[in-house]
């Protein structure tokens, strides 16, 4: 019964799976293709200029990326619309474990995928290398080359990503900063015209010269008068065009002082030229803000176009995709070696389990 058992059990399957891997199973060929993503920096003329320092990073490496897309459905779904991997991996017939069935859906080929595309990915070196396996060396070579090519895509896609990032936020501060200079420039303007004063700084200046001067003429006057009042009668008509000069020079500069504000009168408070000044330089100070803003947000605009413009990643292949001379795949002796170990397992475990329930009884 052990011998009959073996024989069964053991030499029957791995008779089978021999009959199989020579005589079914087709010959596959493999084309292998490597590559790693690079980044090319060149020192930009804004850079060195201003000594523009880096405005954006990666958080996670791109070849990590590119390795997730390279199983993914996308990549598969695009290479089976290009070039037929349904066709392609369907071509033995009776070959019910290597071959595809032309009639399975996308998961069954993004499954079958994984079998015939295998990708191995050196996280110190960051270098991927891809075996792909096919039943024809050139269908083999056409599907590496296909996965070179959509790989190039995404890290493209990648690139215009990061580089629309990098400038996106630099380009609303512009043209946020941009508004809120024309908004200054036109409240300045519309005060300008109101007041229908072009820079109440001047005015104040010439107001003041003329309250000075007018203090002048208020103190010689008085001088004029105390000597006409000591030298004098009082009944001196002298002295009554000396008051009244006194009078008029008085008023003339309460009314200077009225405008100037420094005074109560009859000009309205709104109107004194200290408030209407004291508005102007609010309006001078919005505007070189927003002038100030606006160089700043121009020069990082400048700034983070340079530095999406500098940075290019590319995939650079140290492999080209290869043409596949001999049939490597399957390996049969391999497979026919581990299937027999395991069937000798099996049954070894199986035999001494039936002997110690024997034993027991």
């Amino acid at each position: 019964m052990v011998l009959l058992s073996f024989v069964v059990f053991v030499l029957l399957p791995m008779a089978a799976v021999a009959y199989y891997l020579w005589e079914v199973a087709e010959d596959q060929f493999a084309s292998t293709v490597g590559f790693s993503v690079r980044r090319e920096e060149v020192n930009s003329a804004v850079e060195l200029f201003g000594g523009i320092t880096d405005l954006s990073g990666s958080s996670s490496s791109d070849t990590d990326i590119l390795f997730q897309f390279l199983s993914g459905q996308k990549i598969v779904t695009s290479i089976d619309s290009n070039l037929d991997l349904r066709a392609i991996w369907s071509k033995p017939q009776y070959d019910p474990v290597f071959a595809f069935d032309p009639d399975g859906k996308i998961e069954d080929l993004v499954d079958h995928w994984q079998r015939m595309v295998r990708v191995s990915y050196d996280s110190s070196s960051k270098l991927l290398e891809i075996k792909v396996l096919a039943f024809a060396p050139l269908d083999a070579q056409a599907i590496a080359q296909a996965i070179f090519e959509e790989s190039t895509e995404m890290i493209n896609r990648l690139s215009a990503i990061a580089r629309e990032d990098s400038v996106r936020y630099a380009r609303d501060e512009l043209v946020t900063s941009v508004e809120r200079l024309k908004s200054a420039r036109e409240a300045v303007t519309r005060f300008r015209n109101e007041h229908q004063i072009v820079d109440p700084s001047v005015d104040m200046e010439t107001q003041a010269g003329l309250l000075g001067n007018l203090q002048t003429q208020l103190a010689e006057a008085l001088i004029s008068l105390d000597l006409l009042s000591e030298t004098t009668r009082d009944n001196d008509p002298r002295l009554d065009q000396a008051r009244r000069k006194v009078d008029v020079i008085k008023g003339r500069i309460e009314s200077e002082k009225s405008k100037l504000g420094i005074s109560g009168g009859d000009i309205r408070e709104t109107d004194a030229l200290a408030t209407v000044f004291g508005e102007y330089e609010r309006l001078v100070v919005d505007r070189e803000f927003a002038e100030q803003t606006y160089i700043s947000a121009l020069s990082a605009f400048d700034a983070a176009q340079a530095e999406a413009g500098r940075k290019s990643r590319y995939l650079a292949a140290h492999i080209e995709p290869t043409l596949a001379e001999q049939a490597l795949y399957p390996r049969r002796i391999m497979l026919l070696g581990l299937t027999s170990l395991f069937l000798v397992l099996i049954w070894s475990i199986s035999v001494l389990v039936a002997f110690s329930l024997k034993d027991r009884r």
